[in-house]
C-alpha cells in the first residue's frame, strides 16, 4: 500500500551545535509532499518517560503507533525531526501549519532515514502530546542511528555478487529466473594421503578449495561502531544446516599479538573461521564500521534427495538490546536463498574427454581394439590396472560420470554405484581429487541386485516432448515389470537421488526380463546429422530374423556363425531359422523390447523414423538358485552394447555368418550406421566379455564434456 508522505523542508534551528538540531513542526500541507516507496516496516516503541536510542536500517520504516505511547487525556500531537529523518502519518491528517494535529485512535507514524549515520545517535525525532486545551502532557524522543545492511549473493547468476538484489531471498527457474547457486564441495584438494571429500572437513585446507564455494558478502555502511548492545548475527535452521557450511574471510587487519596467535592466524582454520554448521546454527558476525564488506564462503554438503529439495536459506539479523540479562530481540532480518546444483549425466552425443577400461589377465585383444579406437579420436585413455580392479572388468557397472555446474565453477563428479564389486575402490581412490568430485548412495537396508549396476543407468540426448523441453536429456533406468511380484529393482536410495536432481526427469523401462537386467543390453543413442540430432538404437530379434531369412532365401543357409572362435560350436543360418524354440524365445524378447519402444517413443517424443532396429537375437537361460526364472541373454555379441566416441563406434564383433568373405551382421551394422556418417570398429570381446554376459559398453566408461546449456535456465 502506498503511503502519502507529508514531509516538508523546514528551516533548522541551531542553538547548540554540539547537539543534533531539530526542525520546527512539519507542515502536512507542504507542496513538496511525495509518495514514499514500499518498504519493510519495523514496529518501534515511543516512550514519554525515557529517551530511547534506536538503530534504523536504511530501506525500512520504523512504525510507531502514536496512541499506544500517548499519555492519558492526549488529544493532539506534533512531530519534530533532524534533517536526515523523514516521516509520514497514516491515515493522512489535515491541520494548520505549526499547530498540533488531532490524535486518532489508529494514527501511525512511519519514520525513515535517507542515508547512513556518520556517528552514533546523530539524528533525532520527537513526538509531543497535548491535552484538550493544547497543554503539553509529554514528549517522546528517539535518538536515531542509521545503518545500511545487506547480505548479498550472486542472485542474477552472472558470477558477480551484486548489491541488495531484490530477488536474493527467493529462487526461480528459467532464463529470466533468479537465485544463487551452490555446489556440493565433493572434490578433494588432497591428491593422495588421507584423501576425503572436502565437504567432510569442517575447515578450509587450501585457498584452491574456496573456488568450489559460493561467495556471500555482508555489506554495511554506518558509524564506526553500533550503539552499545546491538549486534549482527548470522543464523540458519537445523534442517538447512545439515546441507551447508559457512566460512568467513578474516580481515587482514585483524590483530594478532603473540607468536602463537600469528601461527594460528596463518593457518587456514584461522584465516577462514567457521561461522555456520550443523553444530553452530547461529553466530555473531562483526560489524566493521564505516563503508565495509565482509566476505563469506558457502559450501554445499548434500545433493538434493528425497528429504532435501535443494533449497537453503541463510539469515542475517540485527539484534537490539533490552536490558542486562534479558535476551536481545531482532529488529531487522535479511535473507538469501541458494539452490544446490544437481548432479547431471552426459549422453553419448556429447564430446568424449577420457575413456576408461580395465586390464585383466585375459583381455589383451579387447584392450588392443579399444586403444586403437580411442587413438582415432585423440582422447585420453585410462587403463585401471589389475591390482586395483582385482579381476573386476565391468567399468560401466561400477560408476557413472556426470558433473556439477554453477556460474563460478564446474567440475566432473563420479556417481559410485552400490554394486560394490572388486572395482569398488576405483571411483574413490583413483578419481576423487582436486576438481573431481565423488558421490555415492549406500543401500544399507535394501537388497542390492544386478539392476543397481550402472549399465542400467543411461541418459538420452536433449529432447522435446509434447512441447516440453528437456535440454539436458532424460535419465533412463531399468526396473521390474509392474506386475512382477518377485522382480528385481534398482534400489530406492539410488532412484530417489536420481529423481531429486529434477533437471533430467527419469524414465523407467522394463529390464528385469534380461538375465543381467541392464538397459544398455537393448538400447543406446548415437549422434545423427538430421532430425533430432540422434538416433535411438534398439536390439531387435525381428530385424535379426529378417536378416537371417534373407540369407537363407539367397542361398546362404549353410553359412556358419562363430567360425574361427576357439571352443565355440558353430551353427548355420538354416539351424537358427529352423529352431522353433529359439524363435519363440525371441518373440518373447521382442515383446519386451516393444514395450520399452512404446515407452521411449512416448517419453522422449520420438517417431519411428528416430529409431533404428539392430539385428540381434537372444536366448533364454535359467537364472536364480531358489526359484528358476527364465531370463534373456544375447545369442551372439550384442552389437547395441557399444561405445560411442564422437562419430566412431566401438561395436562388439558379432562373428556372424560370412557372405562373400564378409560377416553379414557387420555389413548390416555398417550399412545402418554409415548412413548417419558414423564409422564402425568391431572389437573382439567374445571370450572375455560376451561369454561373461557383458560387452564393449559394459567393459568401458566415458567421461564427456558438460552441456553448454545451463541447468538453472530450465523452464520448470
Amino acid at each position: 500500500m502506498s503511503i502519502v508522505s507529508q514531509i516538508t523542508n523546514i528551516e533548522q534551528t541551531s542553538r547548540n551545535p554540539s547537539q543534533p538540531t531539530m526542525s520546527q513542526e512539519v507542515s502536512r500541507t507542504d507542496a513538496s509532499a511525495s509518495v514514499l516507496p514500499k518498504r519493510r516496516e519495523v514496529t518501534c516503541r515511543l516512550d514519554t518517560e525515557n529517551r530511547l536510542s534506536v538503530v534504523h536500517v536504511i530501506g525500512t520504516y520504523l512504525k510507531a503507533t502514536l496512541n499506544r505511547s500517548a499519555p492519558p487525556r492526549s488529544k493532539f500531537f506534533s512531530v519534530k525531526r533532524t534533517a536526515n529523518v523523514q516521516y509520514s502519518i497514516s491515515p493522512p491528517t489535515s491541520g494548520e501549519d505549526l499547530s498540533p494535529t488531532p490524535l486518532n485512535g489508529n494514527s501511525v507514524l512511519l519514520i525513515s532515514m535517507s542515508h547512513a549515520s556518520e556517528s552514533e545517535n546523530d539524528s533525532k525525532l520527537s513526538v509531543q502530546y497535548y491535552g484538550e486545551n493544547k497543554e503539553v502532557l509529554g514528549r517522546a524522543v528517539l535518538h536515531l542511528t542509521a545503518v545500511e545492511i545487506s547480505l548479498d549473493v550472486d542472485a542474477d547468476r552472472d558470477g558477480v555478487v551484486e548489491k541488495n538484489n531484490a530477488n536474493k531471498g527467493s529462487w526461480k527457474w528459467g532464463p529470466n529466473g533468479h537465485g544463487a547457486i551452490l555446489l556440493v564441495n565433493c572434490d578433494s584438494e588432497q591428491k593422495y594421503l588421507n584423501k576425503i571429500p572436502d565437504c567432510e572437513q569442517d575447515y578450509v585446507t587450501k585457498v584452491s578449495d574456496l573456488k568450489d564455494m559460493s561467495v556471500m558478502v555482508l555489506r554495511t555502511r554506518g558509524p564506526a561502531k553500533l550503539p552499545e548492545g546491538y549486534k549482527l548475527t548470522m543464523h540458519i535452521s537445523q534442517g538447512h544446516a545439515e546441507c551447508v557450511r559457512v566460512f568467513r574471510s578474516r580481515s587482514p587487519e585483524a590483530k594478532v599479538n603473540t607468536l602463537v596467535e600469528k601461527f594460528l592466524y596463518n593457518n587456514f582454520v584461522k584465516k577462514y573461521p567457521l561461522v555456520l554448521s550443523s553444530e553452530v546454527l547461529s553466530q555473531e558476525v562483526p560489524y566493521l564500521g564505516g563503508v565495509a564488506e565482509m566476505k563469506f564462503h558457502v559450501e554445499g554438503l548434500r545433493f538434493p534427495d528425497n528429504d532435501f529439495d535443494g533449497l537453503v536459506t541463510i539469515n542475517l539479523s540485527l539484534l537490539e538490546p533490552i536490558a542486562t540479562d534479558i535476551p536481545e530481540t531482532p529488529i531487522f532480518t535479511d535473507k538469501v536463498v541458494f539452490r544446490v546444483a544437481p548432479w547431471i549425466m552426459t549422453p553419448n552425443t556429447l564430446q568424449p574427454v577420457e575413456v576408461f577400461v580395465c586390464n585383466t589377465y585375459d583381455n589383451n585383444p579387447f584392450l588392443k581394439g579399444m586403444r586403437n579406437l580411442v587413438a582415432k579420436g585423440g582422447y585420453k585413455f585410462t587403463i585401471c590396472p589389475k591390482y586395483v580392479n582385482r579381476g573386476d572388468r565391468w567399468m560401466q557397472d561400477e560408476l557413472e560420470f556426470g558433473y556439477i555446474d554453477s556460474p563460478h565453477q564446474r567440475f566432473p563428479v563420479v556417481l559410485d554405484s552400490p554394486r560394490d564389486g572388486d572395482l569398488r575402490d576405483f571411483p574413490y581412490d583413483e578419481l576423487l581429487g582436486p576438481d573431481f568430485g565423488y558421490v555415492t548412495r549406500v543401500a544399507e537396508e535394501e537388497h542390492v541386485s544386478s539392476l543397481d549396476s550402472f549399465g542400467n543407468l543411461e541418459v538420452s540426448p536433449p529432447v522435446t516432448v509434447n512441447g516440453k523441453k528437456y535440454p539436458l536429456g532424460r535419465i533412463i533406468i531399468g526396473v521390474a515389470f509392474p506386475t512382477a511380484t518377485k522382480g528385481r529393482n534398482m534400489t530406492k536410495v539410488v532412484q530417489d537421488f536420481l529423481w531429486a536432481q529434477k533437471v533430467q526427469e527419469p524414465i523407467a523401462l522394463f529390464s528385469d526380463w534380461l538375465c543381467v537386467g541392464h538397459v544398455d543390453e537393448f538400447m543406446t543413442f548415437v549422434p545423427a546429422p538430421n532430425r533430432k540430432g540422434f538416433r535411438l538404437l534398439l536390439a531387435s530379434p525381428d530385424a535379426g530374423y529378417k536378416l537371417f531369412r534373407g540369407l537363407q532365401n539367397n542361398g546362404h543357409g549353410k553359412a556358419k556363425m562363430f567360425e574361427g572362435l576357439k571352443d565355440e560350436k558353430t551353427i548355420t543360418v538354416d539351424e537358427i531359422v529352423d529352431d522353433e524354440n529359439l524363435q519363440a524365445q525371441n518373440n518373447y524378447v521382442q515383446s519386451c523390447i516393444d514395450w520399452n519402444r512404446d515407452v521411449l517413443k512416448r517419453e522422449l517424443g520420438l517417431d519411428d523414423e528416430d529409431i533404428i532396429d539392430l539385428p540381434i537375437l537372444f536366448k533364454l537361460v535359467t537364472e536364480g538358485e531358489e526359484e528358476s526364472v527364465l531370463r534373456a541373454v544375447a545369442y551372439y555379441p550384442d552389437m547395441v552394447n557399444m561405445i560411442v566416441l564422437g562419430k566412431d563406434l566401438g561395436i562388439p564383433k558379432p562373428f556372424g555368418p560370412k557372405v562373400n568373405g564378409r560377416c553379414a551382421l557387420e555389413a548390416e551394422m555398417c550399412s545402418l550406421m554409415e548412413g548417419l556418417g558414423l564409422s564402425c570398429t568391431f572389437i573382439d570381446d567374445f571370450a572375455t566379455y560376451h561369454k561373461l554376459l557383458g560387452e564393449v559398453h559394459c567393459g568401458s566408461n566415458v567421461r564427456r564434456e558438460p552441456f553448454d546449456f545451463k541447468w538453472w535456465n530450465l523452464e520448470m
